[in-house]
């Protein structure tokens, strides 16, 4: 009984110590270990946004940039910090692993870190000051300063490609889906993991902004820094307790050889039966702690990589779990695609909507909010929604739906579209009142600030913050819970790569946009002055593509089929285990029982 009580307490999922040995749940994994996850994401979130918050603001204060470019270099950054992704996720997955990938990815930010905050504190390194309310008539930075400044950015964003897609799979990995407690834990995992982005976030949006804006850049950039360090501190501290996965191959290549094997056997018919496909043997992902998946007739084409024509070259003959896992990856790229224009409406908040606090009354009594601040509003919308959502909305649902999350994740994901949509609506109508203000007032031309409360744009914040509770948090999951297992971390990238395009869709729009309405003897809808511009006509055209975008994603979702849940499966899998070792005698007997009802799951 002991020895049965304490084979069950290693993990079933595969994971195994830095060394290679199976672990055991009692001594690492589970919330001890992700509590350092956590605390090292709200430091890491602290210091990421503590410069991309008033990014903005510094490439117009400092740097002497118009609203049109310094918008888009800082889409253009952002877009990269979260494309970059991609790749740190190939090396984790086929190379180091996540956890070396990630210790080897932090060091990177750091430097980059470390030198974006030398650019901004030596007066060598940035043009002189500029009193001139029109930055056009300022002295522009060198090509030396620029190339220091934009190239520790770049720096930084190399190394939040090893960071972003390991680290939230990190934290998932802690809990093994074959245990019934750990997988119900890991159900709220994602919800805890966006409030410890956000608790970081508002820290960085409130005190880190008021510093840069009151105090200076060198000290505004030099915490987060700090900060960056304590939380790799943080993250090294934990490695006794995490768990982890092995490297399994590069996802890229094993999806290639699918496409690549099923072109080359273009002309091969399929078999009427799925059985007769190339499939491994049951104990080749026993060993492995993996899973076998059952074909499908979704994408049939691809099934032809499986189809059997005497070669075994990997680029010419591959398994069916090798086949629907590409499949899976495949299925998840329209839904990716949806949420490209949500993302390009979440590249606002610290471009345009900050830029539009600058030209408002920002005082209370002796005090005066920084405009970035307002982002803080954001954040707390966020961390309000998500407790709600977690603690009592599910628990709602749960009785109507009987689905544990309450809602599925894709629903989850269109409530946050649709919240979108609502927002670029309020955004037009507040920045046409604005500007109806700018006009009474006579405020247009010499681009003066206007008497109303910078908290006329509190209502977008608020929503924006909402809109994530149900559109990011539920697209982490997603893309994490619908990947197969051996390409978690692409999965978790492609949450990234949404977020990066859509920061380059918002710079190719906001370029496009400028110059077609600038055309032909007009003023255009985005200049420099802000009350000269029209900002609610964009809003409105950003509103109009996000209601055109919620019907392409209801098209969409209505052909995706969910991949069931592969949980229970080490029970089957143990228990035929169990007949293939009884029967050895008859092993083409235990073969077709167990490619009747082992381990596999439909996608």
């Amino acid at each position: 009984m002991a020895m049965e009580d304490g084979a069950d307490d290693y993990t079933q999922d595969g994971t195994v110590d830095l060394k290679g040995n199976p672990v055991r749940r009692s001594k690492r994994g589970g919330w001890t270990a992700c509590s350092f996850v956590v605390v090292y994401e709200v430091f890491e979130r602290m210091a990421y946004y503590g410069i991309s918050s008033n990014l903005v603001l510094y490439l117009t204060r400092k740097l002497h940039e118009g609203t049109v470019k310094s918008a888009n270099n800082v889409t253009n950054w952002v877009g990269t910090i979260w494309m970059t992704p991609i790749l740190g996720a190939y090396v984790a997955d086929a190379h180091l692993g996540r956890y070396w990938t990630f210790v080897i990815a932090s060091i990177i930010y750091l430097s980059g870190m470390s030198l974006l905050t030398l650019s901004v504190s030596l007066p060598s390194l940035k043009p002189p000051p500029c009193a001139q309310s029109n930055v056009e008539d300022c002295k522009k930075a060198s090509t030396l300063q620029l190339g220091v400044f934009f190239g520790a950015l770049y720096i930084l964003a190399v190394g939040t490609g090893g960071t972003k897609p390991n680290i939230s799979t990190i934290g998932a990995d802690q809990f093994d889906d074959f245990h019934p407690k750990e997988k119900a834990q890991k159900l709220s995992f994602f919800n805890w993991w966006m409030f410890s982005i956000f608790f970081g976030t508002l820290f960085a949006n409130t005190v880190l902004v008021y510093i840069q804006d009151n105090v200076g850049w060198t000290l505004g950039y030099g915490l987060p820094t700090l900060g960056l360090l304590i939380s790799i501190v943080i993250f090294l501290a934990g490695t006794p307790f995490y768990r982890h996965r092995v490297p399994s191959g590069s996802p890229f290549t094993r999806m290639a050889r699918v496409i690549v094997a099923a072109l080359r056997k273009w002309r091969v018919p399929l078999p009427s039966n799925p059985q007769e496909l190339h499939e491994l043997d049951l104990e080749e992902y026993a060993k492995k702690g993996k899973f076998r998946i059952d074909s499908t007739p979704t994408l049939r084409f691809l099934n032809k990589a499986s189809v059997k024509t005497g070669s075994t070259d990997p680029w010419m003959l591959c398994s069916v779990t090798q086949v629907e896992e590409t499949k899976q990856m495949l299925r998840m790229i329209p839904i990716m695609v949806a949420t490209f224009i949500p993302s390009t409406m979440v590249a606002q908040i610290s471009t345009l909507f900050v830029k539009q606090g600058t030209t408002l009354d920002r005082a209370i009594g002796s005090f005066e909010i920084p405009p970035a601040s307002l982002a803080g509003f954001v954040t707390l919308s966020m961390l309000t929604c998500v407790v709600l959502y977690d603690r009592f909305f599910v628990a709602i649902m749960q009785r109507l739906t009987k689905n544990p999350r309450g809602i599925t994740l894709l629903q989850r994901m269109g409530i946050g579209m649709v919240f979108h949509i609502i927002i670029m609506l309020v955004a037009s109508f507040t920045e046409r009142y604005r500007l109806k203000v700018a006009r009474e007032h006579g405020l247009v031309e010499n681009g003066g600030q206007i008497p109303l409360s910078i908290f006329i744009l509190l209502p977008q914040f608020v929503l924006m913050g909402m809109a994530d509770a149900f559109l990011e948090v539920a697209k982490i999951e997603f893309f994490y819970d619908q990947a197969p297992e051996g390409m978690k971390s692409l999965g978790t990238s492609y949450s990234t790569t949404s977020l990066g395009i859509g920061n380059f869709i918002s710079s190719f729009l906001l370029s496009t946009v400028s110059d077609i309405t600038s055309g032909h003897g007009h003023q255009g809808w985005i200049r420099n002055n802000l009350n000269a511009s029209h900002l609610d006509y964009y809003y409105a055209f950003l509103a109009i593509l996000n209601f055109l975008n919620f019907f392409f994603f209801l098209v969409v979702i209505k052909f995706y089929v969910y991949k069931t849940e592969v949980s229970d499966s080490m029970q089957v899998l143990t228990e035929e285990l169990k007949v293939m070792r009884i029967r050895p005698s008859n092993p083409q007997g235990s073969r077709s029982e167990i490619q009747n009802g082992a381990v596999q799951y439909q996608s």
